[in-house]
């Protein structure tokens, strides 16, 4: 994985997926990737693996959707969902 992608835990994706109310289907629906990978990687802990391109779709959708990854600052690792934009 490149190094300028930020590192993202499985259990932050649990919580981005939690804050979306999204179920490990809806998840791999919005990514584009199978169940049965989503099920995988989140039955494992530390820093979420698997291939790149698996990876970026996973964070892309949950970004597309409103999640805010935060990297590890002091305070820990987190995830927030961005405040909707005015119109």
């Amino acid at each position: 994985m490149s190094k300028s992608i930020l590192k993202v835990s499985i259990r932050q994706i649990k919580a981005a997926r939690a804050l979306l109310n999204w179920s490990q289907e809806q998840l791999a629906h919005a990514a584009g990737i199978s169940i049965p990978t989503i099920k995988r990687l989140e039955a494992q802990d530390g820093s979420l693996g698997g291939r790149e391109e698996t990876v970026m779709r996973i964070l892309g959708s949950m970004r597309a959707a409103g999640i805010e990854f935060i990297d590890e600052n002091g305070g820990g690792p987190g995830v927030r969902l961005k405040k909707p934009a005015r119109k």
